[in-house]
């Protein structure tokens, strides 16, 4: 059954939760481009047992409205929103380009008691290009011309660094139908991206006030400059430690990190 909140700005939010009400509560905050009805993330947590798990469409996308003017503050109101509905006592997890938002929201005071960070997309050194200097003014211009196909083809080649092969066979696929209405929220994630995604390891920085501890979590198989920035993010936080999870990629693999949420919620 879908629920709303309603955050700051009046924009109506869309959640499921699921589990148990007495459990620990984790709010899990998507990734650029997913949203509820496509990912089993949350179900597959709450499933993995002891847990209560918040998964909600962030603005734009879904069942959730949106507003005529973007700011990522907008969106760390929404988690604000979502905090309150569950007591005001939760964990973030975010989970890519949402990992980031999870650590904004921490660091503008989201009252959080944990942050779990799953492969926020970081670029930090020479594993791999640089987003282009003009990746948001170009995510604008596609918004701007209507051509969602073509932002999220540009979004493929130049933020997540696939091959142009692979992703003429992403584009090809019947996964493209659904995130093709929501590609215009990709200008969302570049915002909330920042300079994170420069090479600059200078810009993990901002981190460092952060209040709760952060627990940073990589998949033992994914990309290498995820692992580069994972390992970064965790040096530069003075209350933070890294986990590998075993066989993991870009994917949350709820059945490992389950647990760790779990161990997580005992610790805080």
């Amino acid at each position: 059954m879908t629920h709303f909140v309603h955050s700051a700005d009046g924009t109506q939010i869309a959640f499921d939760d699921l589990g148990p009400t007495a459990a620990p509560a984790v709010i899990l905050v998507h990734g650029a481009t997913a949203y509820r009805a496509i990912s089993p993330s949350a179900a597959a947590l709450a499933a993995a047992g002891g847990l209560r798990v918040v998964t909600y469409d962030r603005r734009g996308r879904g069942e959730s409205g949106d507003a005529e003017t973007y700011a990522v503050a907008r969106e760390i109101e929404d988690i604000a929103a979502l905090l309150e509905h569950v007591g005001g006592d939760a964990i973030l997890l975010g989970e890519s380009s949402g990992a980031i938002l999870a650590l904004e929201a921490a660091l503008a005071g989201v009252p959080v008691s944990a942050v779990a960070a799953f492969e926020p997309p970081f670029i930090v050194d020479d594993a791999r290009p640089p987003i282009p200097a003009d990746y948001v003014a170009r995510l604008d211009a596609f918004a701007a011309a209507g051509d969602r196909l073509g932002a999220l083809r540009y979004f493929s080649l130049e933020a997540v660094g696939l091959p142009p092969e692979m992703v003429d066979q992403m584009m090809a696929s019947p996964f493209i139908s659904a995130v093709e209405p929501y590609a215009g929220t990709l200008r969302y994630d570049a915002r909330i991206v920042g300079d994170t995604m420069s090479g600059d390891p200078a810009a993990l920085d901002r981190y460092v006030p952060i209040p709760p501890p952060v627990t940073v979590l990589v998949g033992e198989s994914t990309f290498p400059s995820i692992r580069s920035g994972a390992a970064a993010l965790a040096e530069v936080l003075p209350d933070s430690r890294l986990v590998v999870v075993p066989g993991g990629d870009h994917q949350l693999p709820a059945d490992d990190v389950a647990p760790i949420l779990r161990s997580i919620a005992v610790g805080v």
